[in-house]
């Protein structure tokens, strides 16, 4: 690897405890030591790149996902396998038969025995798609690391850890939207870039959250619901339209049907994050999602947020909340026009408008 400091190329020899022998200093992240073979000058590559050359704050989640892109894809993929694994197999039991050597039977029997299991493994889309350092990991095994060595996160990384939804002040105006995002990356993302601030939008963590906010929203003001796609996700949109049919609820998340068919989208496998069977019966219940659609999300797949470009996620999120606002606005004026919101403060004469009414 690189020393991150003077750039010599060190022998695993040279890197005892990860410090340098050449320039004597430590490091944080040696590639043989970590599941994603993570090496600082990558970390700083990779962060300064989805930062969009430090011009944009990143959380911790979107920088997992970048750096563990490569690694899922490699292990949905590995045609190889199975057919090494036939190949290798029929030839032992070839040779088996030939040479008459019984006890090659032993071993070419378990290739083709496991050579089977990962065909149908994959057929079936129970196979790949694991991190090798799932996402909840990343803080310990990573990050960890990194600011024991250097004191903070990397460059341009802000902390996600605690929570990153803002407390709205008691006396703070009332907000214009809600935009509800229950991954705490996204939400650091999105208020270290200012977005919530920008369109006076309150941003929460889930449903019990909006409806705190009710009494100060006005009647048609819009909820905007952020997802992954994923089971969870795909239920949070539907709960939040059900309890409030009198609002605009709007999907601003990753839609399934669309991300499934990018062929450099690349979803990710959760396997203790399977929907339960009550949350499978209820997708199914939807009737909105087809019979491949709803085995994909049975079997534990999803597609992040934190797995859409930064940039691209900020200009997304940043429009559909100004058209919100822009067309709550609207609202808001037509009602002004025809007394709703005026009602029953003092008319302009300053009579009371109860009064004039009668």
């Amino acid at each position: 690897m690189i020393c991150p400091h003077c750039e010599r190329n060190l022998l695993r020899k040279e890197r005892t405890n990860n410090i340098c022998s050449h320039c004597g200093r430590g490091y944080a992240l040696d590639p043989q030591s970590n599941a994603l073979r993570l090496h600082d000058l990558r970390v700083r590559r990779i962060a300064f790149g989805l930062t969009d050359d430090g011009r944009i704050h990143i959380a911790p989640g979107q920088l997992w996902y970048a750096l563990s892109r490569k690694r899922i894809r490699e292990a949905k993929g590995a045609p190889g396998c199975v057919g090494a694994a036939f190949s290798v197999g029929a030839l032992l039991t070839l040779g088996a038969l030939v040479f008459a050597v019984p006890f090659l039977l032993l071993p070419a029997g378990a290739l083709l025995v496991g050579g089977l299991v990962i065909f149908i493994a994959r057929r079936t889309g129970a196979a790949g798609g694991v991190p090798r350092m799932p996402r909840r990991d990343f803080r310990t095994h990573a990050l960890g690391p990194w600011q024991r060595t250097y004191g903070s996160l990397p460059l341009g990384v802000v902390d996600d850890d605690g929570r990153p939804w803002p407390q709205r002040p008691k006396d703070a105006p009332p907000p214009n939207a809600v935009l509800v995002c229950p991954d705490p990356s996204i939400a650091a993302f999105l208020v270290a870039d200012g977005l919530p601030d920008r369109h006076g939008i309150a941003l929460v963590r889930g449903p019990e959250h909006v409806r705190a906010l009710l009494p100060d929203l006005s009647p048609r003001g819009p909820v905007l619901v952020l997802h992954d796609a994923d089971a969870p996700g795909e239920l949070l949109l539907r709960e939040l339209r059900a309890a409030h049919p009198e609002r605009p609820v709007l999907d601003a998340g990753v839609a399934l049907r669309t991300v499934r068919g990018l062929a450099k989208a690349v979803p990710y496998r959760d396997p203790g994050g399977k929907p339960t069977a009550e949350e499978k019966r209820r997708l199914a219940a939807l009737g909105e999602f087809t019979p491949e659609e709803l085995k994909w999300l049975a079997q534990g797949w999803r597609f992040p947020l934190v797995g859409v470009p930064p940039v691209k996620l900020l200009a997304v999120v940043d429009r559909l909340a100004g058209q919100a606002v822009r067309g709550a606005d609207a609202e808001r004026r037509h009602a002004a026009d025809v007394g709703f919101l005026t009602w029953p403060g003092a008319a302009p004469d300053g009579t009371d408008p109860e009064e004039a009414s009668r």
